[in-house]
């Protein structure tokens, strides 16, 4: 999730759409943008690692974009059970993109679905709680990759 997402005014021009894989390259530029904007721990993979990644999940989850203005500014991927990404780029951060997401995700997966989110990233935390998500369960981050202290939280319908 993204940093200043809690609460800004709504885009009338936003538009979702599920991704094709030539989104891929702009997905990874996203994430790694939001990641970077945000107090989440640095990222780890280079670009080029994100995009691989990326791209070799492509079709094993579900992924959708938000575009303004034709331009790729957000998107989500789940499966039936979690939420494993959700990204707005820094620049349209605050303006819906990132509820729009969420709503979406809540509707393809109305019996509920799960995600983790780091304790260090207080503004993520407070958009999902925001939106009704639940604490489940807080680890020491021994089991991620970034080794960082998370959040299991959880949205049941």
């Amino acid at each position: 999730m993204t940093p200043t997402e809690a609460g800004g005014g709504e885009v009338s021009d936003l538009q979702l759409r599920p991704a094709v894989p030539d989104d891929v390259p702009r997905l990874a530029e996203v994430q790694l943008a939001a990641r970077d904007a945000s107090p989440m721990p640095p990222g780890l993979h280079p670009l080029h690692e994100v995009r691989d990644h990326i791209a070799g999940l492509f079709g094993s989850s579900e992924t959708w974009v938000a575009e303004l203005d034709g331009r790729i500014v957000g998107y989500a991927r789940f499966t039936r059970t979690w939420l494993d990404d959700l990204y707005v780029e820094p620049s349209a951060q605050g303006r819906g993109v990132g509820s729009a997401l969420l709503d979406l995700v809540k509707a393809r997966h109305p019996d509920g679905f799960s995600l983790w989110v780091f304790v260090s990233n207080l503004p993520a935390r407070v958009f999902y709680e925001a939106r009704g998500l639940v604490e489940h369960l807080r680890t020491d981050g021994a089991d991620n990759e970034e080794k960082a202290p998370d959040i299991h939280l959880v949205w049941r319908a």
